[in-house]
């Protein structure tokens, strides 16, 4: 009578770590990595190094130009080393520019034009994402139509009207026609749809929480990543807002944008001067950038991996 052993099996059920020959004769075993970290190449890294040289040539040249004075400006070639000028040029654009009392009121209205429309796009974008009511497509469709009107068509209305209201060379004529965008509303609206899953909202439902105790409770950390962006751009776009300003406030009150054009004033343009005060204007926003730069890239990072 003769016995067949069977041969060993080689498969190994799939997700099982496979065995390895070891040192001394045994056996270890072989974990599947979890993902691979991929490595860019020299091309990559060129193409960066030449995109960031490109993105901070233009801040570069404007300390070169406002360390030095308007003649040497004017030369050709322009120079490229910084001057010696810098800090006397950017004290006489701070006093002729009035930029402390410029800065302080664009800080005032960038910021309570970000803050409200980063509010009340959240609200829209959390009602037209998740709840149902008539006419919501409508409204909706509505809201992206007033993102194809031209800004300068409703200019003079919009003057009369801040002139009735007395707000005419005052701070909230340039805060109150911009608390809200369509565009901040359909960013947010666009990304509550895909961050924010319905059963989340359905389970508030059931525990019996009203809408706005949603909106405080799921919606709000949910949308937060988009709400820094959100928040990040509108108060950029605000500091740099000029033809509005410009057109409802005067030199006694402006913002910083407005307060510049004190500084072309005059038969010959002094460009160290003008260059001065735009970096004296610039520099409010690299400052937020450095502080709050990656808070903001970690917040973008952490909704993504939660959508």
């Amino acid at each position: 009578m003769t016995t067949h052993s069977l041969p060993a099996r080689t498969d190994t059920p799939a997700g099982t770590p496979a065995e390895k020959p070891g040192r001394g004769g045994g056996r270890r075993l072989m974990r599947p990595r979890a993902g691979r970290q991929h490595h860019a190449g020299p091309l990559a890294y060129v193409l960066l190094a030449v995109m960031a040289v490109l993105s901070i040539f233009p801040l570069y040249w404007t300390m070169v130009a406002a360390s030095t004075d308007n003649t040497r400006v004017s030369q050709t070639p322009p120079p490229f080393l910084p001057g010696p000028n810098l800090f006397g040029n950017l004290a006489r654009a701070w006093d002729e520019a009035a930029m402390g009392k410029a800065m302080i009121n664009s800080l005032i209205v960038a910021g309570v034009i970000a803050l409200s429309t980063v509010m009340f796009a959240t609200l829209a974008g959390f009602a037209f994402a998740k709840l149902r009511f008539k006419g919501r497509n409508a409204l909706l469709m509505l809201v992206i139509g007033t993102m194809l009107v031209p800004p300068q068509l409703g200019v003079v209305p919009l003057f009369m009207m801040m002139s009735e209201l007395g707000w005419s060379q005052q701070l909230p004529a340039v805060i109150f026609p911009t608390l809200v965008s369509a565009v901040g509303v359909f960013f947010m609206r666009q990304y509550l749809s895909e961050a924010l899953p319905d059963e989340l909202v359905e389970a508030g439902r059931v525990d019996g929480a009203h809408s706005l105790r949603i909106f405080w409770s799921i919606v709000l950390p949910v949308a937060r990543p988009a709400m820094a962006v959100l928040f990040m751009i509108t108060f950029v776009h605000a500091w740099n807002d000029f033809f509005w300003p410009f057109v409802v406030l005067d030199m006694t009150n402006p913002t910083v944008p407005v307060a510049l054009t004190q500084l072309s004033a005059g038969y010959v343009r002094d460009q160290s001067l003008i260059m001065a005060g735009a970096l004296l204007g610039t520099l409010p926003l690299l400052v937020m950038f450095i502080v709050f730069g990656r808070q903001i890239v970690s917040g973008i990072m952490a909704g993504a991996v939660k959508g």
